[in-house]
Order: structure tokens, then C-alpha cells, then sequence
């Protein structure tokens, strides 16, 4: 990807580390609007990251972004220098990631339909065990499962909520999806599944009344869900910008050596 020339836009959370740093780099080079600019520079941490991305979904514009951290863990950024932005954006190495899409419907009837970048997560709401029925293109592959909760997580989700649930880590180019229980209490050792990234999977809650499920499209939650469709919509792949010594996919690899 030639980025050589591109107008640039400047993004930043509202914390005061990344307003910080925006009011320097905004000394030190020239910027476009956001509307006008071919690549985006994405100032604070995972969170805004996701926001950003989510934002370009719902536009329906889709432009590279390069996340320099000014947050907390910075997975999805690059390091904070205020040297050399135009000559990192340049050589960066450009890492696609395609969605989840998510389709939720209530016990009330109504449909709701969100992106995931790292996961969808399906989570009981009460004390009481959630009992889910889990699909996969079509087919019940699991009658009832009584957990916690359940999820589906992308490669680039992977080492997150996915992984804290005991998920595995699935290199960016896998093509796989990771569905994994949480806290599973029926079957006790089912540890999950590593399916295609083609896979339909789809959730049917139990009891939803007695027993009350929300949806979580990574930070959009969707209450008393009754049945729930996930697959990977890669029409709306976005392309995040790395420090090439320090790209997602080498940092996804690299984090199944972490202790």
C-alpha cells in the first residue's frame, strides 16, 4: 500500500495524554479534516481505536488508520513518537481485519443488527445459568450448553475477552473463528470450538424469560436476546497501519509465548 503523498486527518480520545499529544503533532505537521483526509492518525488507546473503526462501519467509509498509544495496554497501537509520523505512515505495513456481524433478536421482537471487531459475547443477566443452543451453518452442534456465557472471537480479538475466557489465540492469517464458552458448567469440558471464518454460528437461548441473555457486539449491547446469528462480513474489511517491527499479526503470534 502506497501512502506516500496521502492527506492525513488527526483523531484523538478526549483523555488528556491523548489531547496532549494532539496539540503537539498539530504544531509539528499539516493536517486535512477528518472528511477530506486519506489516511487517519488515531491518538489514545484499544478503546478509541474501536471506536474509530466502529464509526468508519457506520459511515460507510473505510480509511487507513495509524493508532499511536496514549491509553493503557495499546494493543491495537504503535508506539507514541512525535518524530517522523510522515515517514512511518509511509513504510507502515498495512494489516486488514474483516468484522463480525451480529443479528440479535429480542423477546419483544425487535432485531438489532452490529459490527464486532474483536468479539461477540453472549452473557446470562441474572444468577441464573444461561442455557444457549449452539448452531453451526444450520446444524445444532450443541442441544443446550449452561455457562455463563459464550463467545466468538476474530483473530484480532483473539487475545482479548477471548483469550481471558480461555480462548485460544488465532493468528491473524488463520481464517478461523474461536467460539468458546464461559464458565461452562454443561458440558463441564468443553473448551470450544476453531471453526472457518465462512462459518455461520448461531445462538438459541433457552428459557430466555426465566433465564435472561444479553448480546454484545464488542461494546454494544443488545438485552433479553432470543436468538442471536454471527458470521464475518469481509465486504467491510478496514485496514489498520503498523511500525512494520511491530505489526498486530507478529504481536498476535508472539503473544502465545507470553507468561
Amino acid at each position: 500500500m502506497d501512502l506516500a503523498g496521502k492527506k492525513i486527518g488527526l483523531l484523538s480520545s478526549h483523555t488528556e495524554p491523548a489531547k496532549a499529544a494532539e496539540a503537539l503533532l498539530r504544531r509539528r505537521y499539516g493536517w486535512v479534516e477528518e472528511s477530506e483526509a486519506d489516511v487517519l492518525v488515531a491518538l489514545g488507546g484499544d478503546g478509541f481505536m474501536l471506536q474509530t473503526l466502529h464509526q468508519m462501519l457506520e459511515d460507510g467509509v473505510s480509511r487507513p488508520v495509524f493508532g499511536m498509544n496514549r491509553g493503557t495496554v495499546g494493543f491495537l497501537m504503535n508506539d507514541w513518537l512525535v518524530e517522523d509520523l510522515e515517514e512511518r505512515i509511509a513504510g507502515a505495513k498495512a494489516i486488514r481485519v474483516a468484522p463480525l456481524e451480529m443479528t440479535a433478536r429480542t423477546l419483544g421482537g425487535d432485531s438489532f443488527t452490529h459490527a464486532a471487531i474483536n468479539e461477540v459475547s453472549l452473557l446470562r443477566e441474572t444468577r441464573q445459568t444461561a442455557k444457549i443452543e449452539v448452531s453451526v451453518n444450520g446444524r445444532s452442534a450443541m442441544p443446550e450448553l449452561a455457562c455463563d456465557g459464550v463467545l466468538v472471537a476474530t483473530p484480532a480479538g483473539s487475545t482479548a475477552y477471548n483469550l481471558s475466557a480461555g480462548g485460544p489465540i488465532l493468528p491473524l492469517q488463520a481464517k478461523m473463528l474461536a467460539l468458546t464458552p464461559i464458565s461452562p458448567f454443561r458440558p463441564r469440558r468443553w473448551s470450544g470450538a476453531i471453526l472457518p471464518d465462512d462459518t455461520a454460528i448461531s445462538f438459541a437461548v433457552h428459557e430466555a424469560e426465566n433465564r435472561p441473555v444479553s448480546a454484545v457486539a464488542d461494546q454494544f449491547e443488545v438485552r433479553d436476546v432470543v436468538q442471536v446469528d454471527v458470521r464475518l462480513d469481509r465486504d467491510r474489511s478496514l485496514t489498520l497501519l503498523f511500525d512494520p517491527e511491530h505489526a498486530l499479526d507478529e504481536r498476535i503470534a508472539m503473544e502465545q509465548f507470553a507468561t
